[in-house]
């Protein structure tokens, strides 16, 4: 039975929440997650011992960092949670922007002794201009460098910045260690399981409202692909009920389609999809048997269909020409090795992964082979996942050297500029200033960051960011850490210098 309260035509949702935990790169959000999973009981003792249950593919768990943004969803008393859990590395932001919006309240997660870095400025800024209410977790309070108390207060200048109303400038604080799966409200006094968690979630993230009598609308924010059903439209149903065998209408950029009937629903149950008759407004659903449905689509009655506003992604920066390969060792050690396979493959990725836009080199006319296929990201790192991924799956491919987009603005030829965060010792200062100057980087900020010695702040263009990270980590020994986040077009600056001759690069 579903509890409701009704307003006019609006219900308002007491036994659900959706909440989507956001953070930055390596703050633990992965680990939280599957606490909590873990502890609602999805899995037994032995299916969950040692792993991220999230990090399900294989490139994830060797990275440590979250690529595919996942639903799953557990139960707390008699109240259903969705979990949505969100990418943390700004090259896969787009992940982050479309997950958003199935989402009524966000889980910022922070780490307690590198405190809000400039991914979390990114992601806190996206949800609370989508109006999600915050609640704010101070992991790994038993880090030897934390410093619990001053992150709470770097967190709060961040609110007092982006906050869009004075609502979002009241949220709960919970400390906890994800790793060990406690949490409570004070750093030195944390309960041996996540229960102060849950119940902050089930207090202060807003239960959905939503029209359940009008016609439906489902905007799909998501896909994912079965060989036995095809394409899978995932997304939130906003008005109305969705019913097993009803007829829908999918919306897009084109014309509505001819009305398809729905065979199938599934709702989230764990980290498992279960088959449903009906879905109401407010709640996440899975929808197969909508062949041309695409991200930001919606799904509305076949009666009375009416599109939703498309999501907004932001676009690459970066880019390179990948092509089959043809060197003498050609076809011995992949089994795809035609541009056709390749450009197949590409297009099926462009069905998931809305940061990718690709096209032929004949169409940029750049004077790459008439066989290449100009592949454009958010950044190294998500066409370096791309590349991976293909050379795991048999392809042989071969790979240009990346370069970022350019555009023609009103103050002429103009290019990406970012702003780069470094943590770094003292004794490696100096070397970090010698490798940065070059790259055109421009020094903003410099203050002290305890138990790591400095933090700089440089804007740069993104075309000085390609290969600094390994760079960075060879000048200092291993002990800097680099962060970034896209900042705005500004005109083209000066020249950096190339490769120096003599040296192997490696991807």
């Amino acid at each position: 039975m579903v509890e409701t309260t009704s307003t006019g035509t609006q219900t308002v949702r007491h036994d659900l929440r959706n909440i989507a935990v956001i953070a930055h790169v390596d703050h633990g959000k992965t680990t939280l997650v599957d606490g909590l999973l873990k502890q609602s009981m999805v899995f037994r003792d032995a299916e969950s011992a040692g792993t991220l249950i999230m990090d399900s593919n294989e490139l994830e768990r060797e990275r440590g960092i979250t690529v595919f943004a996942k639903n799953a969803s557990i139960k707390f008393g008699d109240i259903k949670i969705n979990l949505i859990d969100t990418p943390g590395h700004a090259d896969f932001s787009s992940e982050v922007e479309r997950t958003l919006s199935m989402a009524d309240g966000c889980l910022l997660l922070v780490d307690a002794a590198e405190g809000p870095l400039p991914q979390t400025r990114f992601v806190l800024a996206l949800a609370l201009q989508l109006g999600l209410r915050p609640l704010v977790v101070v992991n790994k309070v038993d880090r030897k460098d934390a410093r619990a108390e001053e992150v709470v207060e770097e967190i709060a200048d961040l609110f007092l910045e982006l906050a869009t109303e004075d609502a979002q400038l009241s949220y709960p604080v919970i400390y906890a260690i994800a790793r060990e799966g406690r949490a409570g409200h004070a750093p030195d006094d944390l309960a041996p399981d996540l229960i102060p968690l849950f119940r902050a979630i089930i207090e202060h993230v807003p239960p959905p409202v939503a029209n359940m009598e009008g016609p439906v609308q489902v905007l799909v924010s998501a896909l994912d692909y079965e060989t036995h059903r095809g394409r899978i439209a995932i997304g939130r149903v906003i008005r109305g009920t969705l019913t097993r065998g009803m007829s829908v209408r999918c919306l897009g950029n084109n014309a509505p389609t001819m009305p398809l009937k729905l065979l199938e629903l599934f709702t989230f149950q764990g980290l498992g999809r279960y088959p449903v008759e009906e879905v109401r407004a407010g709640d996440l659903v899975a929808i197969p048997g909508v062949p041309t449905v695409t991200i930001g689509d919606t799904i509305a009655d076949a009666a009375e269909p009416e599109a939703l506003p498309r999501l907004a992604i932001t676009e690459p920066t970066v880019q390179l020409t990948i092509g089959p390969n043809t060197s003498p060792f050609s076809g011995q050690d992949g089994r795809a090795v035609t541009s056709r396979q390749l450009r197949e493959r590409l297009d099926r990725e462009l069905e998931t992964n809305v940061g990718l836009r690709i096209r032929s080199s004949a169409e940029a006319g750049d004077g790459a082979p008439a066989d290449g296929i100009v592949v454009a990201g958010r950044g190294e790192l998500h066409l370096a996942i791309l590349l991976e991924t293909l050379r795991r799956e048999g392809f042989e491919i071969s790979a240009s050297r990346p370069e970022v987009i350019l555009r023609r603005g009103e103050r002429g030829m103009e290019e990406p500029f970012e702003e780069v965060v470094i943590l770094v010792p003292q004794a490696y200062m100096g070397t970090v200033t010698e490798l940065l100057g070059p790259r055109q980087a421009v020094l903003q900020q410099m203050s002290p960051d305890e138990g790591r010695g400095a933090r700089l702040t440089y804007r740069m263009p993104t075309r000085g960011l390609i290969g600094l990270r390994g760079a960075l980590l060879t000048a200092s020994r291993g002990t800097a850490t680099l962060n970034s986040r896209f900042i705005e077009y500004a005109p083209v600056g000066g020249t950096i210098p190339r490769q120096r001759n003599g040296a192997v690069v490696a991807t």
